[in-house]
């Protein structure tokens, strides 16, 4: 019950403008707090330390809530890095991003707990000259990124970053990471709208490291030192915790406990069908010219103007009236490969809805000998008719491919010591148990089949960030009922199946 109340104080709308208000709000009380204790050389830069360090708490904390959301935005942004270099005289470069993948969760928490130690540093004024240029570097890093992002709104699809003479108007369509992941899921921003927001950071940034001695400093060194220790010490367990033993203790995903996510669908659906198309890019096929022009003005003249030798190269769209969500991109389908999305959405019994988004396992291919026989028709006449026999001709040896897939045993375990009995159970009950994978061959899947052992569990396939998105656990548990999220389970957080039905299953 905790959790459901958490989740609700949280469910409220938040907008830049209104996080900025009250973080400026925040920054003057603890301003006046410094003031009236004497403590501030300018108000000013007291101030800026306050509006700032108050700023990446509040940033670091709500992506400590989530950190396995921020590994997966940085997964997308190495992604990026190694096609934009992978061309270019700095190739060499764009080896060392997969390999930073591997390690894209450590590298979250660390930048995540930098963030709020930083932010609590600026607070107390904690060794100011270092600091002043810890914080000028961190809003460097994060300028590059979110700039980057922002910059690729003006590379057309088919062209290449580096490739200048190719960039056009600028498109939010275009962008290859379309939400920088500052402020998670609680706070979506537009990579343009987070660039200029590091631009305007930048500004303290340069103030502290030419004003560092006008920086305030609360407390003796001995205190302070205790506070920044007990805050690594408190936020690294905080972020891992939210990841290795449980589900975010906040969930900001449309995915969360309580989502009729059957009605958000068939709305956000219904909204994106009824869009329209606002302008078009334009190509003379003939001389190359490109034309950005109003959906009004190409129709107007389609006849006479942009009907032969043009063709739309990229078409942009108006917003929906009810703003997209991943909930949209809802899509399962059979291990046969035909869609089973309304299984999900439209399912009238409870649904245990079992998630992993990558299914881990190695695939050892061998040959092997099998005997083949060959077959000959007899023919056979008679006065009457005619008779086909088919016979055997020869029996031969045929060498033939066979796939041999090992699943990941801490995986496998999951599934046959932690599932398996709350699967059987609930089977037994009349519900349903569908298994939904992701990056997994049909190989891979019969054999997760084999070891589970229960034919009437169904498989599925969907893409691997829609069930990130839906929980961070892997494998994790949803339960579902008339297209509606009853509650998830981290796989270390399952209860046993009779405190499930005891709660749960009316």
């Amino acid at each position: 019950m905790l959790h459901k109340i958490n989740i609700q104080i949280f469910h409220m709308t938040v907008t830049l403008t209104s996080l900025s208000t009250v973080v400026a709000i925040l920054a003057i009380v603890f301003t006046t707090l410094v003031v009236l204790a004497k403590k501030h050389k300018s108000i000013f830069i007291s101030y800026l330390q306050s509006f700032t360090g108050i700023l990446f708490v509040i940033s670091g904390f709500v992506k400590a809530i989530d950190p396995l959301g921020t590994a997966y935005k940085m997964d997308q942004y190495f992604a990026e890095f190694n096609t934009l270099f992978n061309d270019t005289f700095l190739s060499g470069i764009s080896s060392i991003f997969p390999v930073l993948t591997q390690y894209s969760i450590g590298f979250s928490v660390f930048m995540i707990v930098l963030e709020i130690v930083l932010g609590m540093m600026l607070l107390l004024g904690s060794m100011p000259k270092f600091t002043a240029w810890l914080f000028m570097l961190m809003v460097l890093f994060f300028t590059f990124l979110t700039g980057f992002t922002f910059l690729t709104g003006y590379v057309p699809p088919d062209g290449k970053f580096f490739d200048f003479s190719t960039w056009g108007a600028y498109k939010a369509t275009n962008m290859k990471v379309t939400d920088c992941g500052c402020f998670g899921d609680f706070l979506k921003l537009d990579p343009k709208v987070s660039f200029f927001k590091d631009l305007i950071l930048l500004i303290p940034a340069f103030i502290f490291i030419w004003k560092t001695k006008s920086m305030h400093i609360l407390l003796s060194r001995t205190p302070r030192l205790w506070i920044n220790i007990l805050t690594i010490l408190g936020f690294t367990y905080f972020c891992m915790s939210n990841y290795i033993w449980k589900e975010p203790v906040f969930d900001f995903r449309p995915f969360k406990i309580g989502a009729d996510i059957a009605t958000q669908y068939k709305k956000e659906k219904e909204a994106l069908g009824q869009v329209k198309n606002i302008s078009r890019t334009l190509k003379n096929t003939e001389t190359g010219e490109v034309v950005d022009i109003t959906e009004a003005e190409y129709f107007a003249n389609l006849s006479s103007k942009w009907g032969n030798g043009w063709t739309t190269l990229d078409v942009t769209k108006g917003e929906p009236s009810i703003p997209k969500t991943k909930i949209s991109d809802f899509r399962t389908d059979h291990v046969e490969d035909f869609e089973t999305t309304d299984v999900f959405l439209e399912g009238k019994k409870y649904n245990f809805m079992i998630i992993t988004h990558k299914l881990k396992y190695t695939t050892e291919t061998t040959k092997t000998i099998i005997k083949d026989t060959m077959m000959r028709v007899d023919t056979i006449y008679t006065a009457k008719d005619t008779t086909y026999n088919n016979v055997i001709d020869t029996i031969v040896d045929k060498e033939i491919s066979v796939a041999k897939v090992t699943i990941d045993q801490e995986l496998l375990d999951d599934y046959v010591k932690g599932l398996k009995g709350h699967f059987d159970q609930a089977i037994a009950d009349g519900h349903e148990v569908n298994i939904i994978l992701g990056g997994a061959s049909k190989d891979a899947i019969k054999e997760l089949a084999k070891q589970l052992g229960n034919p009437k569990i169904v498989f599925h396939k969907a893409d691997d960030i829609l069930l990130k998105t839906i929980i961070r656990s892997n494998p994790g548990i949803v339960l579902l009922k008339d297209g509606k999220i009853i509650y998830k389970w981290h796989k270390k957080q399952l209860p046993s199946y009779e405190e499930i039905k005891k709660d749960f299953l009316k």
